[in-house]
């Protein structure tokens, strides 16, 4: 890995386009948005810089996004072109890390159960095995998940990418070069995507 800083960089441009016009990152989670809740929980696992990709501030949902980070300790982004897909979002948080990063953890916004804590395991993992380009948690079953980070030898493959595919692909290049990092239960893979996904797994919260 190049040494330097850890960042963080949170994907939240997205169009919540199965929820049926609800914004799934406005989602009250824990008395607060969803969105405020992830990027509350990374700033506190720091250090190190941490990027949110948002809408632009005209687009659907785009005011109440950035409403929601602006009491936080964070550099907003905006993704004129979101509607390409994940990979816009993904590029516009990379082109924005400051010189001198070392890493950055890619991690998604709509990932409610992912703790402080398991983003810190994560860092202590990065740390302890330098001798590699990908960290990935995975959930209790070994599903890969989130937060991927990756070394900053990677950037330009993560600049590159188009459409709406993710870094599946950088990952998959780098194989043998990736750190997987175990998180408690579905911590590293439960999305909530529609209105049912919401419902349910509050009736499963009780």
């Amino acid at each position: 890995m190049t040494d330097g800083a850890l960042a963080t960089v949170i994907l939240a441009a997205g169009s919540s386009s199965r929820m049926e016009g609800r914004d799934k990152l406005m989602e009250r989670v824990e008395n607060q948005p969803l969105l405020h809740l992830v990027v509350s929980r990374a700033v506190a696992a720091g250090p190190g810089p941490v990027v949110v990709a948002l809408p632009v501030p005209s687009a659907p949902f785009g005011p109440a996004r950035w409403a929601c980070v602006e009491d936080l300790e964070v550099r907003p982004v905006s993704v004129p072109d979101a509607a390409e897909g994940m990979n816009a979002s993904l590029r516009a948080g990379i082109a924005a890390l400051p010189k001198g990063i070392g890493a950055a953890m890619i991690l998604l916004a709509d990932l409610p159960e992912l703790t402080e804590d398991d983003l810190r395991t994560v860092r202590a993992a990065v740390a302890s095995n330098p001798g590699h380009q990908v960290w990935r948690g995975v959930d209790e079953s070994g599903k890969p998940g989130h937060p991927v980070v990756f070394s900053a030898d990677l950037f330009p493959d993560l600049l590159a990418l188009e459409g709406d595919g993710g870094a599946q692909g950088v990952v998959r290049a780098h194989a043998g070069e990736v750190c997987t990092v175990a998180l408690p239960g579905r911590h590293a893979s439960r999305d909530l995507d529609t209105p049912e996904d919401w419902d349910a797994w509050r009736q499963d919260r009780g």
